[in-house]
């Protein structure tokens, strides 16, 4: 894998804001510029893979080639024992074409009570973030965290996004939601993800 050094410009390939902080946030301590896809007017790609892995490498590989810049895409989505995975890389789509997340976690209730799950054992879930580092050239890394825990409803708490107010993860009783950003980030499947790829890079840095 190729290194990055500090101060290098990276492409965030999203157009989702809580997500581009989320992300920037994650790699500020390597030193590297983050810019988003929407900043530089890159269009968003077609999203066709039927994995996280192929929708992440989809995204990264179009910002890649779009900037002529490293490019990082994060494909994430909440899987729920009890819906048989869903709504899994269709998460974002549950919101509709405006992406309306509240409408997302009504859906994913309505269907948890269709489903006669009612407790936290039956509404087992897990998030699932894969990180795909692309370069211009078409080389491409991708790294895979999950975070478990549960679905509680209603939704609480108001410093996440996506549907952090509806999943209470494993060991605690408040939402991703209810969290300081700085507990979210140390524990979220995102951070899973973001530990290998920091120490694949970390590897590449100290081989190059």
């Amino acid at each position: 894998m190729k290194p990055l050094q500090p101060a290098q410009k990276i492409v965030i390939a999203s157009h989702n804001p809580g997500k581009v902080r989320e992300i920037g946030d994650l790699l500020r301590p390597l030193g590297l510029e983050a810019v988003s896809a929407a900043e530089l007017n890159l269009p968003e790609p077609v999203e066709d893979g039927d994995t996280f892995e192929a929708n992440a490498i989809i995204k990264a590989r179009a910002a890649a080639e779009g900037s002529g810049l490293p490019a990082l895409a994060d494909d994430s989505g909440l899987c729920i024992d009890a819906l048989d995975g869903a709504p899994g890389i269709h998460s974002a789509r549950w919101g509709g074409p405006d992406k309306d997340f509240d409408m997302a976690m009504r859906r994913v209730h309505e269907e948890l009570q269709q489903a006669g799950a009612t407790t936290p054992q039956q509404r087992k879930a897990h998030f699932v973030c894969v990180l795909a580092l692309a370069w211009p050239d078409g080389e491409t890394e991708t790294f895979r965290g999950e975070v478990h825990g549960h679905i509680t409803w209603p939704p609480r708490g108001e410093k996440g996004f996506g549907y952090d107010p509806v999943f209470v993860p494993e060991g605690f009783d408040i939402t991703f939601a209810e969290m300081e950003p700085e507990k979210k980030h140390a524990m979220s499947h995102r951070a899973h993800a973001f530990d290998k790829l920091l120490a694949a890079l970390r590897t590449a840095q100290r081989q190059g």
